[in-house]
Parts: C-alpha cells; structure tokens; sequence
C-alpha cells in the first residue's frame, strides 16, 4: 500500500502534516489505494496526496480549473496540476485545497 510507504518515508510527518488539513473536513474522504492515497470532497476526486523521493506531491485532481497566484502548481495535462512540497506551509495549502474544494461543490 501506498499510504504504508509513505508513513515510512523520511517525509512521514510532512505526509501526515497534508493529511490532517484535509481531514479537518469532515465532508473530506480518504480512500487509501495499492498506488496512492486519495481524497473526495462533495462525492467526486478532490486530491491525491504521496511522498516521493524530494518531498510531497498534492494532486489536484481539477488542478486545471485552479486560479495559481502564488505559482506553485506543476503540470501540463488537460486536469491534473501538482503542488511540489518540501515544507508544510498552511497558508499556502489552504488556498489550494479551499479552491478545489469550492470547484468540487
């Protein structure tokens, strides 16, 4: 499982960090796959969240339809935008996760 190796990550409590915002939400899902760990919001893909090898990755799942002030998100495909992170910042998480959120309900 996906979520195993990312709680024995060296960014275990970065992983857990990520996840405790998320699940503030009560409305918020964890569904924990073989290959990653994935949130819903309102019934539909919010996120994906794992540890890789330079830090975090938060998969925004309508990454696409995010408005990215601060710059942050990766990627090119037609949905998905990826926030790289190396340090917990709540500020910036809630901005993104606040905004897919509001696009998921």
């Amino acid at each position: 499982m996906q979520f195993d190796r990312d709680l024995a990550s060296k960014y275990k409590t970065l992983f857990l960090q990520v996840r405790a915002l998320l699940l503030e939400d009560s409305a918020v899902l964890e569904i924990k796959k073989p290959r990653i760990t994935t949130y819903q919001y309102a019934g539909t893909g919010l996120c994906h969240v794992r540890t890789r090898p330079n830090g975090v990755d938060i998969g925004f799942l309508k990454g696409v339809q995010l408005i990215d002030e601060l710059a942050l998100l990766k990627g090119s495909g037609k949905k998905v935008r990826v926030l790289q992170l190396t340090h917990y910042s709540k500020q910036q998480l809630t901005y993104y996760i606040n905004q897919a959120k509001k696009i998921n309900g």
